[in-house]
């Protein structure tokens, strides 16, 4: 369950980010720790996300949250990549990462299989569609565990 600042946060984001040349990603609120920790996950539009683009999107983004008065208890903000291997859950990351490889499991088999490899084509109400070998493939939402980016050179 997402925090409920979560889309307000993302709004004051996205804007900083672009300014940036990034992309917000992901956000995590992880109130259960003292401080609590704001996760915002980016990625850099033209090139690989690195350590300098975390950096400078971390100073432009404490600034805007601070002047927005939003959360107004102590809180660490840690801004990261999100990495290669990693869960694809929300619209906008379905979205954002079209046409890349992932992995999708699910919880019993579907046509016999359980385990799901190729291009991400789109998710909609019903299915994640994937390109796999030129052929697309319908997965049913109701059977799916996770969908995960892999690594091209696997």
């Amino acid at each position: 369950m997402s925090h409920p600042l979560i889309p307000q946060i993302i709004d004051i984001a996205t804007p900083v980010a672009a300014d940036l040349g990034l992309d917000v990603v992901g956000a995590v609120f992880h109130t259960n720790q003292h401080p609590p920790v704001l996760r915002i996950d980016i990625r850099n539009l033209e090139q690989d996300t690195s350590l300098n683009d975390c950096e400078r999107m971390s100073r432009a983004l404490e600034a805007a949250l601070d002047s927005s008065d939003l959360i107004l208890d102590a809180y660490v903000l840690e801004v990261s990549s999100p990495g290669i291997s990693r869960s694809l859950s929300t619209d906008r990351e379905f979205i954002s990462f079209k046409g890349f490889p992932v992995e999708v499991t699910t919880t019993e088999p579907v046509n016999g299989v359980t385990a799901w490899t190729g291009q991400l084509i789109r998710r909609d109400d019903t299915s994640v569609h994937i390109n796999q070998k030129g052929r697309s493939i319908a997965i049913p939402r109701q059977f799916i565990h996770r969908v995960l980016l892999v690594d091209r050179s696997e």
